[in-house]
């Protein structure tokens, strides 16, 4: 298929048309295991604390990924350590850190509808270096997006605290974190193999995780479970999960791989829901319309294009 074009938008749908049915399904399995994610990290923050779960996450990350790179007899992108520092900071490190720190007071259902806020900074960061437009519409959907994630506080099951209102900003900031380095890897993938990109940046946010799960160690309490979960997400949700959505990016546009988080929000509120027997309030349902609403009109997403013959004509024409 041919290479994504900044000119063509977000909104073409000649990018939709060239998406094969297996790469679809492969973007649906892995959201599906992308949103077990919140649910594991909800079980498992309040029993390792959120520095030792982010550390463990990301070291066993980086040994299933070393494994897999020892096998495939690839070598570690060493010359791009700079570059794997800034995006291992946004895209695995900082997220991951922050959004254990959420999960000691926030529901998983919560945090799976605040990170969808990270198309609306991903749609900034790309506008700020100059690869996507920053339109009215687009502008207008982020204001609608961030009303919606006040909805989600204010009106969802959970009574709001002054804990809640931290954790969901925390969330949001670790959502922040992950929109603006999706830029920076799309530039990545151009210069070095997926499987490197993905091994190195797991590795170096082991290293800067690494101090704070130091400092909490005699204070950690461990157990079988929350290990098993942490397990999970290391080698599953963070490792091999990344890596192959990495290789999925060579093979989709952007717009197609961008579903991925539309996709991995609804599958977290589920597992949150049967799982962890959450509640879903008005609020969670008004909210999260609104903050899917505010990320079609930032990135022009819309799926009923794919099926309307006479308007994809019109965009290709």
């Amino acid at each position: 298929m041919p290479p994504f074009s900044p000119e063509a938008g977000l909104g073409d749908t000649r990018q939709w048309r060239a998406v094969k049915s297996r790469y679809f399904l492969q973007l649906v399995a892995l959201s599906a295991l992308w949103g077990t994610s919140f649910m594991l990290t909800r079980f498992a923050a309040p029993i390792l604390g959120p520095n030792m779960l982010a550390a463990l996450r990301m070291g066993m990350a980086t040994v299933a990924l070393a494994c897999i790179m020892r096998a495939l007899k690839q070598r570690w992108p060493l010359e791009h350590w700079r570059e794997l520092v800034i995006l291992g900071l946004l895209a695995v490190a900082g997220p991951h850190l922050l959004f254990s720190w959420a999960a000691l007071h926030m529901p998983a259902g919560y945090a799976a509808l605040l990170y969808v806020t990270s198309i609306l900074f991903g749609a900034v960061a790309s506008s700020w270096l100059k690869e996507e437009v920053l339109t009215g519409p687009k502008l207008l959907g982020c204001l609608i997006g961030f009303i919606g994630v006040a909805l989600v506080v204010r009106l969802g099951p959970v009574q709001v605290s002054p804990a809640l209102v931290v954790a969901a900003l925390t969330a949001t900031l670790g959502s922040a974190m992950s929109g603006a380095s999706t830029p920076l890897l799309k530039r990545a993938i151009t210069r070095m193999e997926p499987l490197a990109i993905t091994a190195g940046m797991h590795a170096l946010s082991f290293l800067m995780l690494l101090p704070g799960a130091l400092y909490d160690l005699p204070a950690t309490r461990f157990t079988a479970a929350a290990l098993g979960a942490v397990a999970l997400m290391g080698t599953a949700t963070s490792g091999i999960a990344w890596w192959l959505y990495a290789r999925l990016m060579r093979h989709v546009s952007p717009l197609a791989a961008l579903s991925s988080t539309f996709m991995i929000t609804g599958f977290g509120v589920l597992w949150a829901v049967v799982f962890l027997d959450e509640t879903v309030g008005s609020g969670l349902y008004a909210g999260g319309a609104l903050i899917l609403l505010a990320c079609t009109l930032v990135t022009g997403f819309n799926p009923l294009q794919r099926f309307m013959p006479g308007r994809a004509a019109k965009t290709g024409s």
